[in-house]
């Protein structure tokens, strides 16, 4: 039997169909999409929040659509353990619902950017990192205005005691300098997970990185990941 995800379409969400299209037709797994008026996740496996601009973003990242009817059933589905995953605009929402800690502010540069970064995987056991085999950066496109994850000193501190960071922005060959970092993010954090281990939260986009098509096929290896763990 396959493992089921459902993916969550926000009004302004468009990278729904990356996300489908990497699990569908590149991991072969079953998908869904779930509509942000309804509350049913029909009986998936893992959820994802893709990335986008849901609601416009006009408020303020995520904070409109953490009210969704949808997201009532997603962090109840995440307090019983279920997998849920947030990325890019999703790790915005998945802050905004309390799921993660930590907020999201403007990239350092106040531009937009979109390009390939290097993350290293800090926690390799992980629901998520699981089958990354060695200590080689992943290569992974990023493309967001406000990823400039903000964390105070309490929270980051909590965030390292508990091995809570899963991905770091760093150079080709893993260092961690702020030069290597695309918006300012605290600790050069790129990713995260709750204490729990079963939610997710990451600015890069390894849905767009799974295609050999497309010149990079570093993210089949976190939902491979995924995958494993479920099966």
């Amino acid at each position: 039997m396959k493992s089921k995800f459902g993916v969550v379409v926000f009004p302004g969400s468009n990278c729904d169909h990356d996300a489908y299209y990497a699990l569908k037709k590149i991991m072969n797994a079953e998908v869904n999409f779930l509509w942000h008026k309804d509350h049913d996740i029909q009986g998936s496996d893992v959820i994802i929040l893709p990335g986008g601009f849901a609601y416009g973003d006009y408020l303020r990242c995520g904070a409109i659509a953490r009210f969704s009817p949808i997201m009532n059933s997603v962090i109840e589905f995440a307090h019983k353990g279920g997998i849920v995953i947030g990325i890019c605009n999703g790790f915005q929402v998945l802050l905004e619902a309390g799921l993660l800690p930590g907020v999201m502010i403007k990239n350092k540069s106040l531009q937009f950017v979109c390009r390939d970064v290097y993350l290293s995987v800090e926690n390799k056991n992980t629901i998520f990192t699981k089958m990354v085999t060695d200590n080689k950066p992943l290569k992974i496109p990023v493309a967001h205005g406000e990823g400039n994850y903000l964390a105070d000193q309490e929270t980051l501190k909590s965030l390292i005691d508990n091995n809570q960071i899963v991905f770091k922005y760093t150079s080709n060959v893993g260092k961690d300098l702020e030069d290597f970092n695309p918006n300012g993010s605290t600790y050069n954090i790129a990713g995260i997970i709750n204490k729990e281990g079963n939610v997710l939260g990451m600015m890069p986009h390894p849905e767009r990185a799974c295609d050999p098509i497309l010149g990079k096929t570093d993210g089949r290896v976190f939902f491979e990941s995924i995958l494993s763990s479920l099966n």
